[in-house]
């Protein structure tokens, strides 16, 4: 009986370490899916409120002619493209204050100033990430195409949004607003290996006196009407 008895404890031990290692693993997926604070409240059962944020900053880039290398391409050869570039990418984000909100296709979309608020420093994450991304995508080899430059346009814009977790199946954590779009119309406006970025973004980022931007021109973009807007080209003495 004592024997059984041991027998069983060390049975028990084992699969409670191995309960807990795989609640761990789960875990760990969640937050790289969701910000930390929204899946503690899920894993709770509570309901996620929405949250407004005063200001943040938001990245969208995509890869200029993605459909003709589609078209160029196997399915397995676009996946492995985007796999690699986005995990490239993933890992240089995890070097500043931003959080990832999600990849749609070509298309990368990062945002600073929350879940956690980090003051005006948004702006200033946000471009610094959009330089490091960009001096990568410069050097980045395309696997089944080498020879050929991989060219990433860049949007950024600066204001207001509203985030929540929409949906119950697969949740994502998403953010809602004009902001959102402006920043896409950023990128979209934009041109190849160019970091182009909105007059609230320029705005901000010249309160840190280390910014090299160069005004663009008024340029009408599309549902915004005329804009000034600016290329950011580099970082000088850092604050």
């Amino acid at each position: 009986m004592e024997l059984y008895a041991n027998n069983l404890e060390e049975l028990v031990e084992e699969r409670t370490q191995a309960y807990h290692e795989e609640k761990r693993k789960a875990e760990t997926l969640l937050y790289q899916i969701l910000p930390h604070s929204v899946a503690e409240q899920l894993k709770r059962g509570e309901t996620v409120q929405a949250e407004a944020f005063d200001s943040v900053s938001i990245y969208f880039s995509d890869i200029v002619g993605f459909t003709a290398i589609s078209a160029e391409s196997t399915p397995l050869q676009v996946v492995t493209l985007l796999n690699d570039l986005y995990t490239c990418f993933d890992a240089i984000i995890d070097n500043f204050d931003v959080y990832k909100v999600e990849t749609i296709g070509d298309a990368y979309m990062v945002v600073s100033g929350l879940p956690v608020r980090n003051g005006n420093l948004h702006g200033r994450e946000i471009a610094r990430m959009a330089l490091a991304l960009l001096h990568a995508v410069r050097t980045f080899t395309i696997c089944h195409r080498p020879e050929q430059q991989l060219e990433l346009r860049i949007g950024v814009h600066s204001g207001p949004v509203c985030a929540g977790v929409v949906g119950l199946k697969m949740p994502r954590y998403c953010l809602f607003g004009d902001t959102v779009n402006t920043s896409s119309r950023m990128e979209s406006s934009g041109e190849a290996l160019k970091i182009h970025v909105s007059g609230a973004t320029h705005d901000i980022l010249q309160e840190f006196n280390c910014f090299q931007l160069e005004r663009r021109r008024e340029i009408d973009v599309k549902g915004k009407g005329k804009m000034t807007t600016y290329w950011l080209l580099g970082e000088s003495d850092s604050q």
